[in-house]
């Protein structure tokens, strides 16, 4: 497989939001194919952390969060609830984001532990969690009119639903996604890729790193010129990826 090695067109800064606390199932591995597809296309890639407690970086280009346990997610809801106000601020104004598992339930209004503790999120997005006694686990195929099919891993026992503010990211055709009673997986809001599906999602789901580079170049640099990408080695594992039992 070869790929075009362009001339730089600029650096794309990728902020991922509490490694320390909110990384678990592959969820780094989103941070790996967002710089790897950058050069790709022709970008330098500048990673950035941030963990609670640090000065939050709002000079940056796309925003990426994982999953965590209930615990982690304790751990950083003081520092969350801190910066809620500048990310609230590059959402609106179109940054990219993706985000995972626990840090999609705290990018909405709340969530509520299966033992009742509510832990308050930041309202970027219009859907609440609650914990359920059932475990949705196991792989997931679900269609999109914006990415295609999606192919990811779920493993979580909050059952989040969605308001009107915001729409499915897709339509589940294997597994549960957002909650065991509809068939909708994810949410999406402005720029932003809410999903339950670790595993992790964008090595499988090449579409979406491509939207998330493509809207931070356009507002970065008003524009995005893709590279010369060769996804064969990509479409051979979501071929496998479908192929594999729930």
């Amino acid at each position: 497989m070869t790929h075009d090695a362009p001339t730089s067109k600029g650096t794309i800064r990728i902020l991922q939001l509490y490694p320390r606390d909110m990384n678990i199932y592959g969820d780094w591995g989103n941070v790996l194919v967002l710089k790897q597809r950058l050069a790709w296309h022709g970008y330098e890639a500048e990673v950035l952390e941030h963990n609670a407690g640090d000065a939050f970086q709002e000079d940056v280009d796309i925003l990426i969060g994982g999953g965590g346990q209930d615990s982690g997610q304790v751990v950083i809801q003081e520092d969350l609830q801190a910066n809620a106000a500048r990310l609230r601020r590059l959402a609106e104004d179109g940054a990219p984001m993706l985000v995972i598992c626990g840090l999609y339930q705290l990018f909405g209004k709340f969530f509520k532990t299966h033992d009742g503790m509510l832990i308050p999120g930041i309202g970027i997005l219009d859907i609440e969690t609650h914990g359920g006694s059932e475990r949705l686990i196991g792989n997931v195929v679900a269609n999109s009119e914006e990415f295609g099919e999606i192919h990811g891993y779920e493993n979580h026992s909050g059952q989040t639903y969605l308001g009107p503010g915001v729409r499915p990211l897709a339509t589940v055709t294997k597994g549960e996604g957002n909650n065991s009673s509809e068939d909708h997986e994810g949410a999406r809001y402005r720029n932003i890729v809410a999903s339950y599906l670790h595993g992790s999602l964008l090595p499988k789901n090449p579409a979406i790193a491509d939207f998330l580079i493509r809207e931070a170049a356009i507002r970065k640099y008003g524009s995005f010129e893709p590279g010369n990408l060769d996804d064969s080695l990509a479409e051979l594992a979501r071929k496998h990826a479908g192929a594999r039992p729930r």
